[in-house]
């Protein structure tokens, strides 16, 4: 009888294209200039998800109200923020973009985009579609959802991609607020202060969205009461930005080892008369100081590159601020920027998306 004839195991088949990788931060002007200034201004606000308001009623308030008179003042502040190597937002940006596709290697093409100005979404996807990618990952650099943030990306790039004849695979990161390895960054981050000074209290603040954002995107239409429904984070509210955020400071909390009674979760950069999710970070700093709180450390966890949000408003104005009300110490801890564990995250983000 012939013996049975063993073949070696079947190879996994070969990809025969690249995989393409489109990361994407919120944007940023091109110069600190008022026409500059003004230009994205108009172009950010005019979004129907960051102002969620029928389009007349938007165009008159951004281009007859809003980018007139607000761009001057924003254009002082960006020259503040500015360094020699441009936006850090979008410097950290480029230098992430370099160290991405060194760390996933040739099967991989990364492209850097900014949702508002450039390097535009357009432009990247347009240099991906002439390459004949097998897939495109898509990674909005938003730790955590919101319609306004990683929403308007994946419309942006949904609506360029319905135009192609030959669409190929899209993978989508929702949110990495949880990823273990953000997490640990900005823990390594604030070990280092924490090594040098002994803090009273630690203060976690995040970007600011209109309470009626986060009622449009409660699926129940009855979780949602901006009270103890962001205790805890389950399949009901999974995709509120607000209690998104508190599960980040429950986790870094964790991870850093704060007592309960010694940490604040607070929203900033609000804008205009409606209400905003709460604690506002402006009211509550004063209220910290008036309760004994002499030295504090300060996080900005909803951002992963230095900006106008992080370096000029909570490392500065809010640093006055809390100085004015008689504290001490103030910190911030700086955003992820081009960290290694940044990059590594990112790396299994777009590996397991």
């Amino acid at each position: 009888m012939e013996a049975p004839v063993l073949h070696p195991p079947a190879a996994k088949p070969k990809s025969i294209g690249k995989t393409g990788v489109l990361i994407v931060n919120l944007g940023t002007p091109d110069s600190p200039s008022v026409p500059d200034v003004r230009k994205y201004l108009r172009e950010f606000l005019m979004d129907g998800r960051v102002i969620d308001v029928p389009f007349v009623s938007r165009f008159l308030l951004v281009n007859g109200i809003i980018a007139p008179f607000r761009a001057p003042k924003s254009a002082k502040v960006y020259k503040q923020l500015w360094t020699e190597t441009g936006s850090p937002l979008k410097y950290y940006g480029e230098v992430v973009e370099r160290e991405l596709q060194r760390s996933l290697g040739d099967d991989y093409v990364v492209k850097l985009a900014m949702r508002y100005q450039s390097p535009s979404i357009q432009a990247g996807l347009d240099a991906f579609q002439r390459l004949g990618l097998t897939e495109l990952v898509v990674v909005p650099f938003f730790p955590q959802y919101a319609s306004a943030s990683t929403g308007s990306v994946y419309e942006k790039v949904m609506d360029i991609v319905k135009a192609w004849q030959v669409i190929p695979e899209i993978r989508f990161v929702n949110r990495f607020a949880d990823h273990p390895k953000f997490i640990e960054g900005f823990a390594q981050l604030g070990r280092k202060y924490m090594a040098q000074h002994d803090y009273d209290h630690f203060l976690f603040s995040y970007h600011g969205l209109p309470e009626s954002q986060i009622r449009k995107g409660d699926i129940t239409k009855s979780v949602c009461q901006f009270g103890e429904c962001c205790g805890s984070l389950h399949a009901l509210n999974q995709h509120c930005y607000r209690a998104q955020c508190f599960e980040t400071t429950r986790r870094l909390v964790r991870a850093l080892g704060i007592p309960e009674g010694k940490y604040t979760t607070s929203f900033q950069s609000r804008l205009g008369s409606d209400p905003w999710i709460k604690p506002y970070t402006d009211e509550v700093i004063p209220e910290l100081v008036a309760k004994g709180a002499k030295r504090v450390l300060a996080f900005s966890p909803a951002f992963v590159a230095d900006c106008l949000e992080t370096t000029i408003e909570v490392g500065e104005e809010y640093k006055e601020l809390f100085e004015k009300a008689g504290g001490q110490h103030w910190q911030l801890v700086e955003s992820l920027n081009d960290s290694p564990i940044w990059i590594e995250t990112l790396v299994d983000l777009v590996k397991t998306a």
